[in-house]
C-alpha cells in the first residue's frame, strides 16, 4: 500500500501507533522513531502552517497535531518519567530503600510549618531554634526556605526533629506543597486572636492532599483577646477534630512570644509520629534526598541545603543534584558547624557543587564523579530541550499593555533571576497562578540564581521577553548590552511587588508609576572607620554621577546587600560636594547603615513619577 500523500508529501502513517518523545524533541528525534527522512516531516509541518527546522526542539502541541495528521499516538515522556528513565540507563534508583527489614533503623520525623501569614510560622520557628531569622527579611516574610534540626526528650529519651522552613504567603502555594510531600507531618499554625483564615485552609487542603498527619500549634494565646475554643470549634468544620473534643488530632497552646508550650509542641510532635508513621531509613546505603534550598555564595560558591531522606551523605562522597554534580567537600550544620557525615532525615549545607540546583531537585550519591557528571549533562539537555520547546518568539510592559488594546490574544514572556532557587521557585509558582482570561496569558522562559549576565540579557533580546531581578543586580556590560537591545529589566526586593505589578499589567490597569533612574555607582576603594558618624566610604566613581540626598542600595559580589538607603555625607577631600562625577575620588556615608566592605559598589538613584501611555 502506498504511504497516503499530505501537501503532496508522501510520509508513513502510523495506524495508531505509540511513540514516546522527550519534551523539546526535534522532528529529527520523531523521523528516527517512526522510520521516515526528517526532510518530510518539516514539509509536513509547513503544509500545516508551522516553519519548524528538523534540529529545531518543539512544543508538546506541535508533537501532537504531527502525531494526529499522520494517525500515531505522540506520548510526551514526563519529567518524573524522563528521569527514571535515565537513572535506570546508569542501573541507579532513587526512592527506594535498599537491604531488607532489619537494615531500616528509626529515623527523626521531618516536619512543615505551615499556616496563614503573621500568624507567627516565623517566630515560632524562632524560638524552637533559638535563632533569630526574622530580623533580615524584606516584608516580614521568610524569603527563603531552609532546614532546622532541634532535640527534645520524651519519656527519657532524646528525640530529634527536623523542621523545613517554607515561606508562609499565598503567593507559595505551590512551594508549601512541595514542602508538605517532602516531611512526615505538619504543623498548622493558626493565632488565637484571629482564627481560620483562608490560607489556613489553604495550608490545611495541601496537608490532606500530601496525606500528612497534622497537628495543630494555637498561637498567641498570650494576648488578651486570644480565644484557643474558638480556633478548636472552626478546625472541627474542616475535619481536625481535637482529642479532647473525642478526635485524633493534637492541639497544643503555645506562645513563641512568651515561650509557653514549645515543649509540649514538641511531644505532641513526637508522639504523632510514633502513633501515626513507621519512619524508619536505612542509614547504610549510597545517601538519597531533596534539595530544599541553594544559592550563590560568595567565596564558597555554589552552596546546597539538603535534607537526606535515606541513607547517610558523606564528605568526598560524589553527588549529582537536579543538573548539578560535584564532590562534597564539606558539610555544615544549622549552626554553622561543620560535619562529617549526615543520617536519614539530617539536613546540611553541602558545598563542592558545579552549579546551583533547583529547590526541590532530588539529590543522590553515585560511584564517582564521572557518573554525576554524565547525569547532571543529560538531566541539563534534557531541560534545555524543554525550555527551547516552550520559546516562541522583545518587548516592554508599555509594549505588551498597547498590543493588547488590538485586540489579539497575548503572551508576556518573562526571565526571573533571584538570589535563591526557592525565591526564584516561589516567584515562578505565583506568576504562573496569574489568571486575567483568555485573552493575555504570561510564560517564563528561563529563569536561575545569581547576577544577571548578558546571556540572559541576549535570550532575552533574542525571545522579546522582560527580566524580572529578585535581590540581584546586573553583571558586567549586562546593563549596557540591555540599553542598546531594548531590553528592559526590572528589579524586586519583596515577592508580593513582583506579582501585584505583573498582574497589574495583564490587567492593563497599571496606573502611574516611579521610575527607578540610574544616576551613577562608585566603587569601595577604602572604609575609614569614625566613632561620631560611622563607617566612611572612600569610593572611586565608575560611571554617571553620585549626587547628596540620592537614593542608593549597596552591591556586593552582584547581590544586593541593602537597598533603599539614604546617602546622607558626600565629600570631595574635605569639602561638602553637592555631586561628584565619574573618575573622581570622593568619600561618603550611608544613613544608618555601616556594613560597607572594599569592593562593594555603591548605586545611586533617582525615583521620578512617569504616568504611563
Amino acid at each position: 500500500m502506498q504511504a497516503p500523500a499530505i501537501g503532496g508529501v508522501r510520509v508513513r502513517h502510523g495506524e495508531g501507533e505509540i511513540v514516546r518523545l522527550a519534551r523539546g524533541a526535534s522532528l529529527t528525534d520523531l523521523a528516527e522513531k517512526i522510520g521516515v527522512d526528517p526532510a518530510s516531516l518539516v514539509q509536513v509541518l509547513f503544509h500545516l502552517g508551522e516553519m519548524v527546522t528538523a534540529t529545531q526542539s518543539v512544543n508538546d502541541e506541535t508533537l501532537q497535531v504531527i502525531g494526529t495528521e499522520l494517525n500515531y499516538d505522540i506520548q510526551v515522556v514526563s519529567p518524573e518519567d524522563e528521569d527514571r528513565e535515565l537513572l535506570e540507563s546508569f542501573d541507579l534508583e532513587f526512592g527506594e530503600d535498599e537491604g531488607i527489614e532489619t537494615d531500616l533503623l528509626a529515623r527523626p520525623p521531618v516536619v512543615t510549618v505551615m499556616g496563614h501569614v503573621d500568624h507567627g510560622k516565623t517566630r515560632l520557628l524562632d524560638a524552637l531554634r533559638n535563632a533569630n531569622v526574622i530580623a533580615g527579611e524584606a516584608g516580614g516574610i521568610t524569603q527563603h526556605i531552609g532546614a532546622y534540626q532541634v532535640a527534645t526528650e520524651v519519656d527519657g529519651t532524646e528525640r530529634r526533629i527536623t523542621f523545613i522552613d517554607t515561606p508562609g504567603h499565598e503567593a507559595f502555594t505551590a512551594m508549601r506543597a512541595r514542602g508538605a510531600q517532602a516531611t512526615d507531618i505538619a504543623v498548622l499554625v493558626v493565632a488565637a486572636d484571629d482564627g481560620v483564615m483562608p490560607q489556613t485552609v489553604e495550608a490545611l487542603n495541601h496537608a490532606n492532599a500530601a496525606g500528612v498527619p497534622v497537628v495543630v500549634a494555637v498561637n498567641k494565646v498570650d494576648k488578651e483577646d486570644a480565644d484557643p475554643a474558638k480556633v478548636r470549634g472552626q478546625l472541627t468544620e474542616y475535619g481536625l477534630v481535637p482529642e479532647e473534643y473525642g478526635g485524633d488530632t493534637m492541639f497544643v497552646d503555645v506562645s513563641a512570644k512568651a515561650d509557653i508550650g514549645l515543649q509540649s509542641l514538641l511531644e505532641a510532635i513526637v508522639l504523632t509520629a510514633d502513633a501515626a508513621l513507621d519512619l524508619r531509613a536505612n542509614p547504610t546505603q549510597d545517601a538519597q534526598g531533596l534539595a530544599i534550598e541553594a544559592h550563590l555564595d560568595r567565596g564558597r560558591g555554589p552552596v546546597a541545603t539538603v535534607l537526606v531522606q535515606r541513607g547517610t551523605l558523606r564528605v568526598g562522597d560524589s553527588v549529582v543534584a537536579g543538573p548539578a554534580y560535584g564532590r562534597v567537600r564539606a558539610m555544615l550544620d544549622e549552626h554553622g558547624d561543620s560535619v562529617e557525615e549526615a543520617d536519614p532525615a539530617r539536613p546540611v549545607l553541602v558545598l563542592g557543587l558545579t552549579s546551583v540546583p533547583g529547590a526541590g531537585d532530588s539529590f543522590m550519591v553515585v560511584t564517582d564523579d564521572r557518573v554525576a557528571r554524565q547525569i547532571a549533562s543529560k538531566r541539563e539537555a534534557r531541560e534545555r530541550n524543554a525550555l527551547l520547546a516552550q520559546r516562541t518568539g522583545r518587548r516592554t510592559l508599555e509594549d505588551f499593555m498597547s498590543s493588547m488594546e488590538t485586540g489579539r490574544t497575548n503572551e508576556l514572556l518573562l526571565i526571573l533571576k533571584g538570589d535563591g532557587s526557592g525565591s526564584v521557585e516561589a516567584l515562578e509558582d505565583a506568576l504562573a497562578k496569574i489568571d486575567v482570561g483568555e485573552d493575555v496569558s504570561l510564560r517564563v522562559i528561563d529563569r536561575g540564581v545569581g547576577a544577571i549576565t548578558e546571556t540572559n540579557v541576549m535570550l532575552a533580546a533574542a525571545s522579546e521577553a522582560i527580566i524580572l531581578g529578585f535581590n540581584v543586580r546586573p553583571q558586567g556590560k549586562a546593563t549596557e548590552v540591555a540599553d542598546r537591545e531594548g531590553v528592559e529589566i526590572r528589579y524586586y526586593t519583596v515577592i508580593y511587588q513582583a506579582i501585584e505589578d505583573i498582574e497589574a499589567a495583564l490587567k492593563g490597569m497599571l496606573k502611574p508609576i516611579f521610575e527607578e533612574v540610574t544616576l551613577g555607582s562608585a566603587e569601595v576603594r577604602e572604609v575609614f572607620r569614625s566613632s561620631r558618624i560611622g563607617n566612611i566610604a572612600g569610593c572611586m566613581v565608575a560611571s554617571g554621577v553620585i549626587r547628596r540626598n540620592a537614593k542608593s542600595r549597596l552591591v556586593r559580589d552582584g547581590a544586593v546587600v541593602a537597598d533603599n538607603l539614604d546617602l546622607a555625607s558626600l565629600k570631595r577631600f574635605k569639602d561638602d560636594a553637592a555631586e561628584v562625577r565619574e573618575g573622581f575620588e570622593c568619600g561618603l556615608t550611608l544613613r544608618g547603615y555601616n556594613d560597607i566592605k572594599i569592593g562593594d559598589v555603591v548605586d545611586s538613584f533617582e525615583l521620578r513619577e512617569r504616568p504611563r501611555e
